[in-house]
């Protein structure tokens, strides 16, 4: 996903429904609902800002964990810490990591952090549970500030001396390099390569998108637009609503919701890692490329359309895997290991594309189902992509699942 592929939508955090954290029940979900709109408002674009909720996720986990010791300690040290504010220590993980990476929304930060300390009362509690936080902050900082984000770009434009061509850098095209978090390189699941040309396959995926992808199709519904239009929503907060249905669920406790957070933090981060691996590797050419160059294909069942044009902007990166799909079948092959034979809950999200709208599913299947579903609606995604991405990202969340949840709480 690059940096900004949906038209500007202005929000705020009323218009999203996002308030600033006061101490409650899931300080943990209530932070993130906040850090989802300093991402958006701080302009980060999708892939730098899962890295930068990744990021606060995890020291978040730590942070708590250090303080109710449920779990074994995590990169913030060894050790249980007594008499410590969780509601301090989110406060505070949140507070160093989104400064560090959005500072040019300090004073909204600030002003939420202050919010949520000033309401704890025990001045002791208070201060060591800052501490807690800012140490678990710093030691994850440390970790991955070298991780390969900040590695300067170098794309080259394939073209001819002399020859123009569009002049738009994609996008990160660093993120292959990157050092992952679970994955033991980003190539670790690297899917094989898009269907050939001149294969059945490949007419099969041309001409549905060119038919139901379109700016002005004539066959798709609107009930499929309104999907399209939901799922055009690109930045984090479109999946970390998904989560937050879960965790705000009764009986939760704080402990188990950070480690839920940091899990699927990490697995987005990852899965943008390894499908964009696969997309440089492969190269391979959007809709509104192929589409208006039908006639060079090789394959006598697709047909050239010189105007044709999506129904949502085309991202600027390649087309193969669909990133949209792996994160989705990723968040949902976490969930479905973090629910194990829980009852399932009703899962929701809200899209600042679609003016707001909420969909909820019963199902997660049904949930990744509407997301490979709604790429092909929006024109940027042919068939073979969303579910060779959505298998991507069921890889991806099992692996993530496994390294998180093997450990049991303590009694």
């Amino acid at each position: 996903m690059p940096d900004r592929m949906t038209r500007p939508v202005l929000t705020t955090i009323a218009a999203l429904g996002l308030a600033i954290p006061v101490a409650s029940a899931d300080v943990v979900s209530d932070w993130n609902s906040t850090a989802c709109q300093v991402v958006y408002d701080g302009k980060l674009g999708p892939p730098m800002a899962n890295r930068t909720l990744a990021l606060t996720q995890t020291a978040v986990f730590d942070a708590v964990n250090r303080i109710t010791g449920r779990y074994p300690a995590g990169k913030s040290g060894e050790g249980k810490v007594g008499n410590a504010s969780l509601e301090a220590a989110v406060a505070a993980a949140n507070r160093a990591i989104l400064s560090a990476a959005a500072p040019a929304q300090r004073a909204a930060i600030d002003a939420a952090y202050e919010n949520a300390v000033a309401a704890v009362t025990d001045g002791d509690a208070r201060k060591a549970g800052i501490a807690v936080g800012e140490r678990a902050a710093a030691a994850v900082l440390e970790a991955h500030h070298d991780d390969g984000a900040m590695a300067a770009e170098s794309y080259r434009p394939p073209t001819k001396a002399g020859v123009y061509i569009p002049t738009t850098i994609p996008a990160v095209p660093q993120w292959p390099q990157r050092k992952p978090w679970m994955l033991t390189s980003p190539s670790q699941f690297r899917p094989g390569p898009p269907p050939k040309l001149d294969s059945a396959l490949w007419a099969r995926d041309y001409n549905e998108i060119k038919a139901v992808g379109a700016l002005k199709s004539t066959t798709r519904t609107p009930a499929q637009t309104g999907v399209a239009k939901f799922w055009e929503a690109n930045m984090p907060s479109i999946y970390y609503t998904v989560l937050r249905s879960v965790a705000t669920q009764p009986g939760r406790d704080v402990t188990r919701n950070a480690r839920l957070y940091a899990a699927v933090a990490q697995g987005m981060d990852d899965a943008i890692i390894a499908v964009f691996d696969a997309k440089y590797h492969y190269q391979f050419w959007r809709p509104i490329t192929a589409i208006r160059n039908g006639d060079q294909d090789g394959n006598d069942a697709t047909e050239r359309d010189a105007s044709w044009t999506p129904f949502i902007e085309t991202p600027m990166h390649p087309e193969y895997p669909c990133a949209h799909c792996i994160l989705a079948a990723t968040v949902g092959t976490i969930l479905k290991a973090e629910l194990g034979r829980d009852p399932m809950p009703e899962i929701t999200s809200t899209s600042y594309t679609a003016e707001g709208a909420t969909r909820s599913w019963t199902s997660i299947d049904d949930f990744m189902q509407e997301v490979d579903n709604a790429r092909i609606y929006d024109g940027v995604h042919y068939r073979n992509s969303t579910e060779v991405g959505t298998a991507m990202g069921r890889q991806v969340g099992a692996l993530v699942a496994q390294k998180h949840f093997a450990t049991a709480a303590k009694p």
